[in-house]
């Protein structure tokens, strides 16, 4: 047994059979065998952010982890953005970098970093980290990244592999460690809490992470129930269960001003896999916790705890289990017709969307009003891809969606901007004919953007300024772009054309693209945010 041998002995003895890879010259030997075993399906991407994200995607909907392959400390710095966002979303994952002999790294070939090693970047996006010195060591730190990355809700583990590592001769990796139960909740913080849901005062349970669909957002729904509490989820929802028959959970909204209003009748908030809410961006004249003043925030269970045996004691310990909650109905939206605007897009997805879809949304501005619509939707999983802020993890999460949910139709909601970080993903998605319908939403711009700049200026835009804002001259053609990697497309530009293109697409099985040009009313948007001024 080789090095590489027993790197692929320990990631797939602990289940990891799903790889996710833009290689290079030192991931050569390792390469070879995973072509060899019929154990792993491996999925080439054209782009190391593409890999990172579409791993995301597919632990997600999995419930496991997928192993990337990445060449090296620049290939690695290219997956960072959907790194954070996976690590933000707190997902199992497990990154193999490959990285020069050892005994050539000293001599300092130009793929070393200029200051630095490979595990000083991947420590930044990463819960463990480490760099096999030997051959046998390879295969026993990756039995442990697979270890580590089943932890709490999910660990980003990195993995750096010398290319020696990979041909020398080495033992076979140790068995796979039973996973160690994650901590309960004490008997005094249940009973902490069970009190202060007895107390009175206008109260919310905040769920996140994994926190959000399944067994746990069931129970906190029966606690919520019993106890006359609201059930809110975290801005950004890694997954969350959705549509008709699902238990009602309220997002806090993103939008500062937004969100600041939503939260200020609350007395106290309950958190069960989330973190205090802040803004994102500190903005002039406004607070940066989304916590009103003098409201208690306690701790029911963080991340790294057992979220649902939590939920279990709590729903016990307040004589909730069983509860009867309320569930989403039914929502019986008209097919939309005239101009093609993001409400239409979201009216027509409430009429067709299938039973049992994954609707992963990346519409950035354009999604506040599709993600209203779709509520009441068939019922569904709905994915946000940027835990973290970072953009261009859309169109991979849909690869990786698919993948682990070969089943389920995708349907992708991706504005134009952040498509281009990673349209990539288009290639892969034709490549492996994944079950994923695109609803590119094009405006020709950076519309948050223009958003953002009404914070912090007054009168018109001059055209210097919307030059920097837009993508126009020339605008970006995503028919012909989508058609060049594989992917079948057609364009929309009224909401019947849309309506009949999306009824079309998801009748059919495999990677279709709907351009859809969208009319985008942006006033209300700068009128909250210009507090008056014109």
């Amino acid at each position: 047994m080789n090095g590489a041998q027993a790197l692929l002995k320990a990631l797939t003895d602990a289940g990891l059979d799903t790889c996710f890879t833009n290689p290079g010259t030192s991931e050569m030997q390792f390469l070879y065998e995973v072509a060899q075993t019929t154990g792993v399906r491996a999925v080439l991407c054209l782009q190391e952010n593409t890999a990172s994200g579409a791993a995301d995607g597919y632990a997600r909907m999995a419930g496991r982890p997928a192993f990337t392959l990445l060449h090296v400390g620049t290939g690695f710095a290219n997956s960072i953005a959907n790194l954070h966002n996976a690590g933000r979303a707190h997902v199992p994952m497990v990154n193999i970098v490959g990285a020069n002999a050892t005994y050539h790294q000293c001599n300092d070939p130009e793929h070393e970093l200029v200051n630095g090693r490979i595990t000083d970047l991947a420590r930044v996006v990463s819960h463990w980290t480490q760099e096999a010195r030997t051959a046998s060591e390879l295969g026993s730190l990756a039995a442990q990244a697979a270890h580590h990355s089943r932890l709490g809700a999910g660990k980003i583990c990195t993995l750096v592999a010398p290319t020696d590592c990979h041909w020398d001769p080495a033992v076979a990796p140790p068995d796979c460690a039973a996973q160690p139960a994650a901590p309960r909740a004490s008997a005094a913080t249940i009973g902490e809490i069970a009190g202060l849901l007895a107390n009175g005062k206008k109260t919310a349970i905040l769920a996140g992470a994994s926190a959000l669909h399944g067994d746990c957002i069931e129970l906190a729904a029966q606690i919520a129930a019993k106890t006359g509490a609201d059930l809110l989820g975290d801005s950004w929802a890694p997954r969350l269960d959705r549509g008709e028959g699902s238990v009602q959970v309220r997002l806090i909204p993103y939008v500062a001003e937004m969100a600041l209003q939503f939260m200020a009748p609350y007395q106290q908030l309950v958190l069960v896999g989330a973190q205090r809410p802040v803004v994102t961006f500190a903005y002039q004249g406004l607070p940066v916790s989304k916590v009103p003043a003098g409201c208690t925030v306690t701790t029911l269970a963080t991340v790294d705890h057992d979220m649902r045996m939590a939920l279990e004691d709590l729903a016990q310990a307040v004589g909730a289990k069983g509860a009867s909650t309320a569930r989403q109905a039914r929502t019986q939206c008209p097919v939309p017709t005239g101009t093609l605007t993001p409400a239409a897009v979201g009216q027509s997805l409430c009429v067709l969307l299938p039973e049992n879809a994954i609707l992963v949304d990346e519409a950035i501005t354009m999604g506040l009003a599709t993600f209203e619509l779709t509520k009441g939707a068939r019922r569904h999983d709905y994915l946000f891809p940027g835990c973290g802020g970072a953009i261009g993890a859309g169109l991979p999460h849909a690869l990786g969606a698919a993948i682990a949910c070969p089943d389920r139709k995708v349907v992708a909601l991706q504005a134009d901007g952040s498509a281009m970080y990673t349209n990539q993903a288009l290639w892969s998605i034709a490549r492996e004919n994944a079950d994923v319908t695109v609803v590119l939403l094009r405006n020709d711009s950076y519309a948050v953007l223009h958003f953002e700049m009404a914070r912090v200026r007054t009168g018109e835009e001059t055209s210097a300024l919307r030059s920097l804002l837009d993508l126009d001259r020339p605008t970006i053609d995503w028919v012909r772009m989508a058609e060049s990697q594989g992917v079948p497309a057609s364009r929309a530009t009224t909401a019947e054309e849309f309506h009949q293109q999306l009824q079309a697409a998801l009748a059919t099985k495999g990677p279709r693209l709907i351009e859809a040009q969208v009319t985008q009313d942006l006033q209300p948007f700068l009128q909250l945010v210009r507090g008056g001024r014109p």
